[in-house]
């Protein structure tokens, strides 16, 4: 699709490398997907809205890759309902943000992720996002890859919604029980579902 709308692809096996190899060599500017203040700024739109909507709102989860996402609601969490919890999920093959905070600082993965949910496959956790997600008091846990695909079907099954793995991890640590310690009974969750880049070969795949 993105070639018929007169996109150019390039398909690598390391995508961050060969973006910044393209970079020097068009004297390209970098958006990085993640690891910038601007990125984060914008997706703490997403709190900003759901605020508006439901101000009531005790949690908000969404899956983590590298951290924008995240971090960007952090931040708009702190400052409208600061008693709110923030819970990112990550794919227990894919777990950088926490393995970082494990380890007190970001971290790279020893190893290229290997998990269904490539939209959450960052590499390692940034340096911009990983402080916010700690000193914001982010909940990191990680759920498995059958959890993420069940996940995902359930959403399309029951609501209708075409998500791609990585949006359904939230939805995937909810049902699993996590996190810990449990949401409060009765509480006012809203869970991201960010991004549809799934096709019938994917999904025939999964199922």
């Amino acid at each position: 699709a993105t070639r018929a709308y007169g996109g150019e692809v390039v398909q690598s096996a390391d995508m961050l490398a060969t973006v910044e190899e393209l970079r020097r060599a068009r004297d390209l500017t970098l958006v990085h997907p993640f690891d910038d203040p601007r990125i984060i700024a914008g997706a703490g739109s997403v709190a900003d809205e759901v605020f508006d909507e439901l101000p009531e709102a005790d949690a908000i989860v969404c899956g983590v890759g590298g951290g924008g996402l995240v971090a960007g609601l952090a931040v708009v969490v702190r400052a409208r309902r600061p008693a709110a919890r923030v819970i990112g999920v990550e794919p227990d093959d894919a777990s950088s943000m926490r393995q970082s905070l494990d380890a007190g600082h970001a971290v790279r993965l020893a190893a290229r992720p290997t998990t269904v949910a490539d939209g959450l496959a960052a590499p390692y956790a940034g340096e911009v996002t990983y402080p916010h997600v700690r000193e914001l008091g982010v909940e990191i846990c990680t759920v498995p890859d059958a959890a993420i695909v069940d996940a995902m079907f359930l959403l399309l099954e029951r609501a209708k919604v075409v998500a791609e793995p990585a949006a359904a991890a939230g939805i995937a640590a909810l049902l699993g029980g996590m996190p810990r310690p449990a949401l409060v009974p009765g509480s006012t969750v809203v869970c991201v579902i960010s991004g549809g880049n799934v096709d019938r070969d994917r999904l025939r795949a999964l199922a």
